[in-house]
């Protein structure tokens, strides 16, 4: 039997197969995956997984639009409303033109020894906070419109796939999501599979669900 057709067979019975892994982080890495490896299915049930997170309050709270005001949602916060003292982070996105998102949300080193941990504490990390590009709004929006919105270059900062599961584990402050302190409620799964999601999707040549 030709080296092709059983390297088909063991696609078929065992899945997506990792390629390659990169070291991205301390405990990361960036696993790829042969493109057609995945089929169509579990590139969706693996955009759905990446949806989880990106829906979560952790992330979308911070995916706001032109308007420029954070929301405050989920559990910990009781009801969904916009951020509270009427913070506007401005076009800047960091609150340069009126009050710096860093005047609370102080920039330290350590952030694992020092996200602080108290309940209702503006949370910190060890890189400026800032709210992400508004060509990235996706608080509120559906699967379908946030699926279309990511693998869209002008919206997603010019970045490949690979790229942007890269910039999960470069960019600190995505890191927060998974250990946000006080009784604020972690993002779902974890970063290491939500970038193997990213990948397996791409791999799945990035399938969207309909609305």
């Amino acid at each position: 039997m030709k080296t092709s057709a059983l390297a088909a067979i063991w696609l078929a019975a065992f899945g997506s197969v990792a390629l390659a892994a990169e070291p991205v982080g301390t405990d990361r890495v960036l696993n790829e995956f042969a493109e057609g490896s995945v089929s169509f299915e579990e590139g969706l049930a693996n955009w759905q997984l990446f949806y989880d997170v990106a829906s979560h309050p952790r992330c979308s709270n911070c995916h706001v639009g032109a308007d420029n005001r954070p929301m405050w949602s989920g559990p910990s916060y009781g009801r969904t409303r916009p951020h509270g003292m009427n913070i506007n982070a401005g076009e800047s996105r960091i609150g340069a033109e009126t009050l710096l998102c860093s005047t609370c949300h102080t920039d330290v080193e350590g952030m694992a020894s020092a996200s602080n941990d108290r309940p209702h504490a503006a949370p910190r990390v060890s890189m400026t906070w800032q709210l992400a590009p508004v060509e990235a709004e996706w608080f509120g929006k559906s699967s379908a419109y946030v699926c279309e919105q990511l693998k869209d270059p002008e919206r997603n900062g010019n970045r490949t796939i690979k790229e942007v599961a890269a910039h999960l584990d470069h960019d600190l402050i995505l890191h927060w999501a998974w250990e946000p302190g006080g009784n604020r409620e972690p993002a779902p799964h974890s970063l290491q599979a939500t970038m193997d999601a990213l990948m397996k999707w791409a791999a799945a040549g990035t399938p969207c669900p309909t609305e």
